[in-house]
């Protein structure tokens, strides 16, 4: 069995990144006057995610817990403190060893409580640390020990006397400490300029904060304060490399020292609630917290590197409300032909394009205008990226068995009337969601394709017979997203010979830039807009498609529709002064 120490473990959880002296100091100091377990009182401080955060660390902090084994141990009474208060801290009093009362316990942070049993039992302590099946046991026949040990006289009390308080000093004492707090505290963190490249200075209110914390939590304010969808820690051979995605593109902002590529991976990880210890898998995980006021949920992932482990911090903000197509800039005659797709009965309406493209936020745009309280609406996805009221969400889970196919297949007996999978990976996803879609189900969906068109060859290469593909897919959307001028240092200029050939009839003699300004810290460019591509499957394309047509005779009819293509709608955006001809040639391919 592992014997605990407290200096050792608050060294470590320090080294760690994971609590500052100060914070284990102020958590002592509570626990001296309300009695709460150590590890919930880390909770409240917004050190720790959960009360059970504890037990997970004691793998990832060294130290191992063991098996009891077949020692039998005689349960003492200590007759000066409740029953009740040693289960409260998961601590078990199992005999005396060389004038030392032996104790047993599953969480780590318990160490922290031994000077406070210790003054009111008069004796040494020292604690073990056994695995959570071999103490439940011990927590019940502690219960019902009667046996007391012999012990020395106990010493006078402390000056905080250890007993369980009366419930209502209790809810005084709860009330009266700080209210739970993010897992980190990034609110109070520091702004560092993306252009110095400079680690953040320490700020007044957090005179007393470890480097490491204060690094991480800056790292998170930049980029909220820089509108930054994903933050970027990469491990090179000299020093780490970070990076801001804002609007689509990455930009470089500081580089720590190499020195610290340790101990901020290891605080990344405790924050998103991940093992510290394991170094040679990709590990995801996700938390909550509140950055410049703004509440995010942050995705959380992990990779193996040559130099070390590459992390992205994913970040949603919780506060903005999602996204319909007319704010993402599709023209209005668009958006009715696509209202009028999702509000079908039944059949499938498909998203595509690239990673980062908005697939997921227009679809989720849809989930919200279908959402009324006489259907019946249910997602599988990979991960669960925004939580909407109302609707049923379920996250993949692909280690237990969960995958989208799985998902789908348990939703259908859940009588749905609307179906959105995250994503159409593979052939058997593919049939179960054509399946749906035959027997009375509306079902959303995205797929990797570069244009509309390709959707419907997609699911014919992935098996999907011709004549099933075009009975159920009613539409296809594809997107891509652009940068959008910045409206505070927009300007005119005369269009250049490469502009005008690109944008065509009617001839364009000006056209909208920009200066950069510092609304957009000198890029540019303010948030982004959508350019689209909207397929409707009429007879003569099913036609076509039952004869296993390509996609570029798809297209040719299509376009004999009707259909604007991606780089029409980009031109459209061009000549309203939305974005830039660089902008639209960096996200479509030229034929």
């Amino acid at each position: 069995m592992v014997t605990l120490r407290a200096d050792a473990l608050a060294a470590r959880l320090r080294d760690l990144g994971i609590a500052t002296p100060q914070q284990l100091e102020q958590a002592k100091q509570e626990l001296a006057s309300t009695q709460e377990r150590f590890s919930a009182i880390l909770v409240r401080l917004g050190v720790l995610r959960d009360a059970e955060a504890g037990r997970r660390l004691a793998t990832q902090l060294g130290s191992m817990p063991q098996p009891l084994g077949v020692v039998k141990t005689a349960l003492p009474t200590i007759q000066e403190i409740p029953s009740t208060v040693w289960r409260s801290h998961r601590l078990v009093p199992m005999r005396e060893e060389e004038g030392k009362l032996l104790l047993a316990t599953d969480d780590p942070l318990s160490v922290f409580a031994l000077e406070f049993f210790g003054r009111r039992c008069g004796r040494m302590m020292e604690v073990v640390l056994i695995r959570e099946q071999d103490l439940a046991p011990l927590l019940t026949t502690l219960e019902t020990s009667g046996v007391p040990v012999s012990r020395a006289p106990a010493a006078p009390p402390a000056t905080a006397e250890l007993r369980e308080p009366a419930a209502p000093q209790r809810a005084a004492a709860v009330a009266a400490a700080p209210a739970p707090a993010a897992p980190s505290r990034p609110q109070i963190a520091p702004l560092t300029s993306a252009a110095t490249g400079r680690m953040p200075e320490k700020p007044a209110d957090a005179a007393g904060d470890e480097p490491i914390i204060q690094l991480v939590d800056s790292m998170l304010s930049e980029a909220v304060r820089m509108r930054a969808s994903d933050v970027h820690i990469e491990p090179g051979h000299q020093q780490i490399r970070v990076r801001y995605r804002i609007d689509g593109v990455l930009h470089d902002v500081n580089s720590p020292p190499k020195a610290l590529q340790g101990p901020i991976v290891s605080r990344v990880k405790i924050m998103g609630g991940l093992n510290i210890a394991e170094k040679r898998l990709p590990q995801d995980g996700r938390l909550q917290l509140t950055v410049e006021g703004r509440p995010l949920d942050v995705r959380v992932s992990t990779l193996p590197a040559m130099h070390g482990e590459s992390i992205v911090m994913r970040l949603l903000d919780r506060s903005q409300p999602i996204r319909g197509l007319a704010d993402m800039g599709m023209l209005e005659v668009d958006r009715n032909v696509w209202d009028g797709l999702i509000h079908r009965p039944h059949g499938m309406v498909l998203v595509t394009g690239p990673t980062g493209s908005g697939k997921t936020t227009t679809l989720y745009g849809a989930l919200t205008v279908l959402n009324q309280p006489d259907r019946k609406l249910i997602t599988v996805e990979d991960p669960v990226e925004y939580q909407v009221a109302g609707v049923n969400q379920v996250a993949v889970k692909s280690g237990i068995g969960l995958t989208f196919a799985a998902g789908l297949r348990s939703m259908l007996r859940q009588a749905p009337d609307v179906i959105m999978v995250g994503e159409i990976r593979d052939q058997e996803t593919a049939q179960v969601a054509i399946q749906a879609a035959l027997t009375g189900h509306l079902v959303l969906s995205t797929l990797h394709t570069n244009d509309a068109p390709s959707a419907i060859t997609r699911l014919i290469d992935m098996g999907i017979a011709p004549f099933l593909a075009a009975s159920t897919v009613q539409g296809v959307l594809a997107q891509r997203l652009v940068r959008r001028i910045c409206p505070e240092c927009r300007i005119t200029d005369n269009a250049t010979e490469e502009e005008r050939a690109f944008l065509g009839p009617p001839e364009l003699s000006q056209v909208i830039r920009s200066n950069g300004c510092d609304k957009c810290h000198g890029s540019g460019f303010f948030g982004r807009v959508g350019i689209f591509e909207l397929l409707t499957i009429s007879d003569a394309l099913r036609k076509l498609i039952v004869n296993k047509a390509s996609a570029s005779a798809i297209r040719a009819q299509a376009v004999k529709e009707g259909m604007r293509g991606l780089r029409d709608d980009g031109c459209a955006k061009i000549r309203e002064g939305l974005t830039t001809l660089p902008e639209v040639l960096r996200v479509i391919t030229e034929e």
